[in-house]
């Protein structure tokens, strides 16, 4: 079955052709680097990790650009404030490093795919952007004026086209600041001329950095060429940057992006996520007080990517209640043969049940559904090891496309201590003492530890 997209450019859901037919190319808007990473960094991230995850599982080779925006006045605020005393050359540097460490470190913390991504920084790409720049002015489509170059937005073709705004509506909500050069009040920076004391690179226009827009542009066609399949990012980008990139990609003789993927934002028990607010959940914090990451995964995962998802405690527990079945039925599975093909009727329909989901522009919150049916599945047929063997095996497969990371449930240890509170249990269970039995069970799950009694003894799992 083919893959299907609500294309943003398009506002409709197409079938998926890439360029070349087992290979995609693909572009997502990484982090600027000012702060720690939070959640809805990790929403994004997910997301396109998810994705991709999925393009390979159906074959495809994937080229996956995500970039690091590390020259901008958020993380020179942040140089000066944190690095009072140092000149910004070198401070603004310090900041980027420490918090794209950061935001690997977050990744790698949630299990999210960081080995075989490109990630262009905007710093390493100047030189690069000057040639672009200048091509756009010889073009006609760009101007220098005061030591800055903006790209002139009378030049552009379909401005608005993936925002779906008009130009003349656009053009009555915009102003024009007092310090700036431009001639149309839509114009935007391509160049800015340097500021006393800021980070600055030479160019033919004067000392400056470059403007936020032209990086994605000018990453993307270096790495993937001037057209490419899918470009993605929140739906917050799509105005004014990724309207911007379109424009001065297509001014400057390329094709572009052909599918655009937006998702939606994140909220905080309905409220804008803030510290001024005091609800800024960074990824470090979420895991220092739920331990696992998949709980954030599965929170993501219950709301289609395109939509808001609203982050609250109650929806985290829904997320643990659901993990907790997956966990249940893996500490009760003791097979551990292996099984390469999936002979079984039922089995097979719900691969097919999660893949028909993906397929239908990655809806994840299906997927995950069928995931779910597998396991109650597994449940039902609990005694019957092909069908126990083949679906672990399918659960395992159909999970990791998720990047949710079952197998390894959580802290498979237990203390002496706790041993011999679950031995002495037993031995209460055995002489009828059930009062002292209960009793014990309640001091384990004060622990963390829950029992369960089957039929071959009593089976233990830590407390999610």
């Amino acid at each position: 079955m083919s893959i299907h997209i609500h294309n943003s450019l398009s506002g409709n859901k197409e079938e998926f052709h890439p360029l070349k037919p087992t290979e995609v190319k693909m572009y997502a808007c990484g982090p600027t680097v000012y702060d720690e990473p939070h959640i809805g960094h990790a929403r994004s991230a997910y997301i396109f990790d998810v994705i991709r995850k999925y393009l390979v599982y159906k074959g495809y080779k994937v080229k996956f650009v995500r970039n690091v925006t590390d020259v901008d006045d958020k993380i020179i605020n942040k140089a000066r404030e944190e690095f009072p005393d140092e000149d910004l050359n070198s401070s603004f540097k310090k900041v980027a490093e420490k918090y794209l460490k950061s935001y690997h470190e977050a990744l790698k913390s949630l299990g999210i795919e960081t080995n075989g991504i490109i990630e262009p920084k905007a710093s390493e790409y100047i030189p690069k952007m000057l040639t672009f720049i200048q091509r756009l002015i010889d073009r006609g489509a760009a101007y220098v004026s005061g030591g800055d170059v903006y790209f002139d937005i009378t030049k552009a073709k379909n401005y608005g086209k993936l925002s779906n705004q008009s130009l003349d509506k656009m053009e009555s909500g915009a102003r024009v600041a007092a310090n700036e050069n431009k001639r149309n009040a839509l114009d935007f920076a391509l160049w800015k001329s340097a500021k006393e004391n800021e980070p600055s690179w030479e160019s033919p226009w004067g000392k400056g950095r470059p403007g936020w827009h032209i990086e994605c542009s000018v990453m993307s066609s270096d790495i993937l060429g001037d057209e490419f399949d899918i470009h993605g990012g929140g739906i917050d980008l799509i105005f004014p940057h990724h309207e911007n990139e379109i424009v001065q990609s297509e001014a400057a003789g390329e094709k572009f992006a052909r599918y655009w993927i937006h998702h939606g934002l994140l909220t905080i028990n309905g409220q804008k996520m803030a510290k001024s607010l005091g609800n800024f959940v960074t990824v470090k914090s979420f895991l220092d007080k739920y331990k696992n990451a998949d709980l954030l995964k599965l929170l993501f995962l219950s709301t289609h990517y395109a939509h808001p998802v609203d982050y609250t405690n109650e929806k985290i527990q829904e997320a643990r209640q659901a993990l907790e079945k997956i966990t249940i039925l893996l500490d009760k599975i003791t097979n551990k043969n292996p099984c390469s093909k999936i002979k079984n009727a039922e089995l097979s329909a719900l691969k097919n049940k999660f893949m028909a989901a993906m397929d239908d522009d990655f809806n994840m919150p299906q997927a995950q559904a069928a995931i779910f049916e597998l396991v109650n599945a597994m449940n039902k047929n609990i005694n019957d090891p092909g069908f126990i063997c083949e679906g672990k095996a399918l659960l395992f497969e159909l999970s990791g496309v998720l990047g949710l990371q079952c197998d390894k449930p959580g802290d498979k240890d237990i203390s002496k201590e706790e041993q011999a509170l679950i031995n002495r249990r037993n031995d209460a269970k055995k002489q009828r003492n059930f009062s002292e039995a209960d009793k014990i069970r309640q001091e384990l799950e004060a622990k963390g530890i829950i029992l369960e009694d089957t039929k071959d003894g009593t089976i233990w799992r830590r407390k999610l």
